[in-house]
């Protein structure tokens, strides 16, 4: 899959590049352990780390970083940031701007004093034909004091402005500095098309395979990693 980020040139050398996801891995994943003795079992078990799936996730697509440092104190956001003026096309000069709450009235996203803020992406993204772009929180990353809504971006099609990621802030005690480089979204190219459901029983040889499948599974762990996980770029 090819895909196509592109900045102005007077902030090439200002800005963070996307990365892909499996290169952006937080902190804390790297630091926990494989295995944890739980109390309430009495037993080694084995942690998320273990799970192929939770960090295929995490390590899919690319990610969208903060432009500049942020700092955040008793509500206020600010920053030392001073991109060039008279940008072609005009585009916002603010790494960070805001939108009004009434936007998402009557859906269990509105709150009435929690802040949507917005990050200001300075790439255009394109894809190839036919794929369009699922854009959300980073995967899995609870960790980070606001959470990401969730796009799709047709970015064959719109493949000339910026993206722009949208979300709640989370934290309102937060006091700190959100940090240039910090993942603001995770993106994950998609292909168009209608979906053609298919509806079956487990019969026959779907049946025995599925036997064999959970037998391959209970003969311990490491199984999926193993004969069923795809091999990854």
């Amino acid at each position: 899959m090819k895909v196509v980020f592109r900045c102005p040139p007077e902030m090439e050398a200002m800005l963070p590049k996307p990365v892909a996801a499996k290169l952006g891995l937080p902190d804390w994943l790297k630091r926990m352990p494989m295995r944890v003795f739980s109390d309430d079992l009495a037993m080694e078990v084995m942690t998320v780390k273990k799970c192929p799936p939770f960090v295929d996730a995490m390590s899919y697509g690319f990610l969208m970083l903060l432009a500049t440092d942020i700092r955040v104190e008793a509500g206020r956001f600010s920053w030392d940031w001073d991109p060039p003026a008279n940008l072609a096309g005009r585009p916002s000069r603010s790494p960070m701007t805001f939108h009004v709450n009434d936007q998402t009235v009557e859906s269990p996203l509105f709150e009435e004093d929690r802040v949507l803020v917005k990050f200001n992406s300075f790439w255009a993204i394109e894809l190839e034909p036919g794929w369009s772009l699922l854009v959300t929180h980073p995967f899995n990353r609870l960790d980070l004091p606001f959470r990401m809504l969730t796009g799709l971006v047709d970015a064959d099609l719109y493949k000339d402005n910026f993206v722009n990621f949208v979300g709640q802030w989370l934290d309102p005690a937060f006091t700190g500095v959100l940090a240039k480089g910090t993942p603001i979204a995770q993106c994950v190219p998609v292909p168009r098309g209608d979906l053609e459901p298919v509806f079956a029983t487990l019969s026959g040889d779907s049946a025995e395979r599925f036997v064999e499948t959970r037998e391959h599974i209970r003969e311990g762990p490491g199984v999926y990693r193993k004969a069923y996980r795809a091999k990854k770029g």
